[in-house]
Parts: structure tokens; sequence; C-alpha cells
């Protein structure tokens, strides 16, 4: 039988992936009691937040997350300064696609309404100007120059200690087994039962798990993604000079590619497909789980046919889970019927960046508190007519 914690706490967090820990940090920073759980001892490669690198950009073309970039990239050096720790490095991103498709269209849109300093290339100058690039004629590209990467793996250790330094409570290796709402709300463990003025839930491609008891499931769906790696010919062609990029091809295929200049792994770039297979995340790793191959096959026909610099086989796949929510927008909301039970859920593979700023949405609607931007796009009622969340 779990013991019974006798502190009270403001919040507890669940979930020490990045949003997690940056709603965590934000707790304590306002001097707040929280306990943040993990069910993985930390550090772990189960979730969506592990591995060296992640994409930071304004792209987008919904303006409501360039508007919130603007902050993140404040939040994001204040990090820094508070741990002494260099988490972002300036590359740069290339938009590759056609000038007519929709998506394309509307990533020039929202940099220059917002006032995103970016360059714009023709056919012919893309290639001048990215020579170990090869796309096939009436293809252009844009260049946002604040883009870059951010080391993900040292952002979440530098958080979880700044969480400590300031006072919050991390436990990981301990479950969650039960949620009693109520106020206050009570979460038991596989260790110990706790009480707090609000929950946070955090979990990834855990969350619907959390939420079925809650008598709530979201339209979500969790992806097994491949992350390839591929093998420069010649070293360092893809290396420091190179941006990221991110390749629009709806004609091609349905969804992006994207990838991270060498830098990770010396002498391999990271280039992958930005979907994947359903999955259950508790058998992710399983040994019967079946390949999936057909990402990986795109992929290496687009290295092989675009980037002629780097083997066309992958040297390295690992794995990551994606909580895709239908839209691709995130879910930052209360449950419906616990007013002091917070969802942050469906970061669809593009969370990462934008987590200070999450983290710091979340904190608010845990404490009630004026909300910095509108949450309209990322609120639950907007799956009502899927009927697929049992609200």
């Amino acid at each position: 039988m779990a013991k019974t914690h006798a502190e009270l706490y403001d919040a507890i967090v669940v979930g020490a992936g990045i949003q997690g820990c940056f709603t965590t940090y934000h707790f304590t920073k306002n001097k707040r009691k929280v306990l943040l759980l993990e069910q993985f001892f930390l550090p772990h490669s189960r979730g969506s937040s592990h591995g060296q690198s992640r994409i930071i950009r304004r792209t987008y073309c919904e303006d409501f997350y360039t508007k919130m970039m603007e902050e993140c990239y404040q939040m994001w050096a204040q990090l820094e300064n508070e741990s002494g720790t260099e988490l972002y490095r300036q590359t740069g991103l290339l938009i590759l696609g056609r000038k007519e498709e929709e998506e394309f269209c509307a990533f020039q849109d929202t940099l220059s309404k917002e006032c995103v300093e970016h360059k714009c290339f023709e056919s012919e100058e893309l290639k001048r100007c990215f020579p170990n690039i090869q796309l096939p004629s009436g293809q252009a590209g844009i260049l946002e120059l604040s883009a870059g990467v951010l080391c993900a793996d040292k952002a979440l250790k530098v958080l979880q200690d700044l969480i400590r330094q300031l006072g919050g409570v991390i436990h990981d290796g301990e479950k969650v087994v039960e949620i009693k709402p109520g106020f206050p709300v009570t979460v038991t463990t596989t260790t110990r039962t706790y009480q707090a003025k609000s929950l946070v839930i955090t979990a990834g491609p855990w969350t619907n798990k959390l939420l079925l008891p809650l008598g709530i499931q979201l339209p979500l769906q969790t992806l097994r993604i491949n992350v390839c790696y591929w093998k420069e010919k010649v070293p360092g062609s893809y290396g420091e000079n190179f941006p990221c990029f991110l390749g629009v091809f709806p004609h091609l295929m349905p969804h992006h590619i994207y990838g991270v200049p060498a830098r990770e792994y010396p002498g391999l770039v990271k280039v992958s497909y930005h979907y994947g297979n359903q999955a259950d995340p508790d058998e992710r790793d399983c040994p019967s789980a079946p390949p999936e191959v057909a990402d990986v096959q795109i992929l290496s026909s687009f290295v092989r046919d675009c980037f002629p610099g780097l083997q066309p086989r992958p040297a390295i796949i690992e794995h990551c889970m994606y909580t895709k929510s239908p839209d691709g927008n995130f879910i930052l909301d209360r449950h419906p019927k616990h007013a002091n039970i917070i969802i942050g859920a469906g970061f669809s593979g593009h969370g990462f960046k934008l987590s200070p700023v999450v983290g710091k949405l979340l904190y608010e609607l845990s404490m009630g508190s004026a909300l910095s931007y509108d949450l309209t796009p990322f609120q639950i009622k907007r799956f009502q007519h899927l009927n697929k969340a049992s609200l």
C-alpha cells in the first residue's frame, strides 16, 4: 500500500518531458510548492523530449505560434543565463518547396506579417547559394535567419537542476496509478499518495491512459517516429555553415521532411519524416513491434535525389514518440468537469521550441491567473464535432 505524503502542494505536474519541466519551472519561479512526477528514472528516452537536438523557428502558417515564439526566444535566452549553459545555436532554417504551394505561401506571409527577418530564393539562386542541395526546377526557398538548433538533453537537465535549486521536488521512477478529482486532488503512484490544489497532466503519449478514469478521452494519435541520421560523403559538407531545413512537398508526400546539420554525431546529418506509425507507448521498444520501413524508403529516395553529398542509407535510426492532435495544434485546457485538473497534450512533434510559453500558460491555467495568450486554438471543445472526445 502506498504511503500518504502529508504535504499539500500547490500543484502536482505529471510527466517530466520538456512541457512538464517548464511548467514546474514556472511554479518554482513564482515560489509555489510543486511536485514533478515521472514514471521512468531520469534521464530516459521513452517519450518525446530526449535526444540532442530540436529545431527552433518562428516560421509557421499560424501566426499565433509565431507571436508566441517571440517570448519563447527570450525565455530560452533567460534559461541560458540562469544555467550558464549554451542551449541555442543559430543556423537559420531553409524552407524548401514550390512558390505556388499554399503552405509555402502561408509560411512566407506569416514571416512578412510578423516582421521576421528572412530571405527568399528563386530556383536558380537557391542552387547557387546551396550547391549541395539538388532540387527539381521550380523549387524555391525561404531562409529564416533567426532559426537554429536547441540542445534538447541539456535543456531538460538544466531545467531539472533549476527546479530543485528553486525548491521544487522531482520524484522519478514513480508511475501514477490513480487520480482522485476534488479539492484537493489526490494522486497515487506506485510508491506514495500525494495531494495538491491543482494537477497538471503533461504525460505525452500516456495522456489518454491517465484521462480515461477521469471520464475523458482526447482524439490523440501516438506515433512512433524513426529519427534517421545520414553520413556525409565528405566530412563537413553539411556541418557548421549549413542551415536546418524543412521540406514542404505536398505533390510528392503528405508530410514534411526536416533536417538538422551535422553536429550530434560527427559527420551525420539528421533527416527525418514528420510522421510515423501508430503505436502503444508501452510497447514502443517491444522486439515484436513491426518495423516501419515506408518512411525510411521515402527518406532514402529524397536523400539520394536531393542531398547527393549524403549516403542514401541511414547510418543510425533512433525512435521518438509524437502525440498528435487531429489539427496538429496543442491542447492547453482545463478538464471539462474538474477545473483544477489542467491538460497539456497533443504537441504533435513541434512543441519543444514553444515549451517555455506552454509551461507559463499551464501555470496560469492552474493558478487561475490572467492568460498571456488567447487559448481558443488550443481548447478541447474544438474536437466536439469529431465525436471522438468523450466530454
